[in-house]
């Protein structure tokens, strides 16, 4: 079963990442607690499974993968922290538990975030090294995921999140929203996988476009499940979006007619890799149709 495979990688990925924070030495230990605080909170951590379950789609070495995946988590952990601040959301709440500027205070907080990023780059660079992954293999991973996460990706997506709030925007303009904010790293995450196990670039675009696929709609299951959701399972209040008047996917297009996008998305992202000659795409797969029914 697909939640099995979720929970067995996410166990291993958790244990990954508590072996890399207990290495970390010189942190301020206020700022190490933080930083620990926020990674370790929980999560279905399904950005870096995607990492693991493109690489075993491509009969990869998973344990190659496993610090790019760590990398990526601690990523996005940092917009977590950073996204849940007085400035931006303003969340008292994430992953059941208080945001990390309501327990550390907001300048730990936002040192957290900066530190977990940054130390993500440099875990990249030593996975790269210890794997002995050639090195144009290594440069391409790092730049990209500088790409992704940076301003011309996940940072500029925020930017024109909060610059949507109280105004009508475009069914593509909210598109191109989720494209970067949300679709930027869980691409990403998926690219990463396949330059690890050394994908043509045939396979490489497919996988590519499925992941485009999935990041919109997990995006609008969040939409979606901000208005339906259980607070408990989610970890965090829902409504926030109607609150702050943010432009979303029930709200531009009603409920209805968002979950028969969802849908679409879904199908149109496996159609990408359902047949291609060059991957095993069942994992993958399985990993869309639970995220069409995810309710976390």
């Amino acid at each position: 079963m697909i939640l099995d495979y979720i929970k067995e990688k996410a166990e291993f990925i958790n244990q990954a990442l508590a072996e890399t924070m207990d290495q970390l030495e010189g942190v301020p230990p206020v700022l190490k607690e933080s930083m620990k605080y926020s990674l370790l909170a929980g999560g279905k951590r399904i950005r870096p499974v995607l990492v693991l379950a493109t690489v075993e789609a491509l009969n990869g070495d998973e344990e190659k993968a496993l610090p790019f995946a760590c990398a990526i988590e601690m990523i996005h952990t940092y917009s977590l922290i950073h996204d849940d601040l007085p400035s931006m959301d303003n969340d008292d709440y994430r992953r059941g538990q208080l945001t990390n500027h309501k327990k550390f205070g907001e300048s730990t907080a936002i040192l957290a975030g900066d530190a977990l990023l940054t130390e993500a780059f440099g875990l990249m660079a030593a996975g790269a090294k210890n794997a002995h992954l050639p090195l144009d293999v290594a440069l391409t991973i790092i730049e990209e995921g500088a790409r992704c996460a940076g301003s011309r990706g996940m940072i500029a997506g925020q930017i024109y999140d909060l610059q949507s709030e109280n105004k009508k925007i475009s069914l593509a303009q909210l598109e191109q929203i989720h494209r970067l904010k949300t679709g930027d790293l869980i691409a990403f995450s998926v690219r990463t996988g396949a330059h690890i196990a050394g994908a043509s670039q045939r396979t490489l675009q497919a996988l590519t476009e499925f992941a485009y696929g999935l990041g919109l709609a997990f995006q609008i299951q969040d939409d979606i499940l901000d208005v339906i959701g259980d607070q408990e399972k989610l970890g965090k209040p829902v409504g926030s979006d109607q609150e702050k008047n943010k432009a979303t996917y029930p709200a531009l297009l009603g409920l209805d007619e968002a979950k028969r996008k969802l849908s679409v998305c879904i199908e149109e992202a496996k159609g990408k890799i359902r047949e291609h000659d060059e991957i095993r795409p069942a994992r993958l797969l399985e990993i869309a149709d639970y995220l069409l029914s995810r309710d976390w």
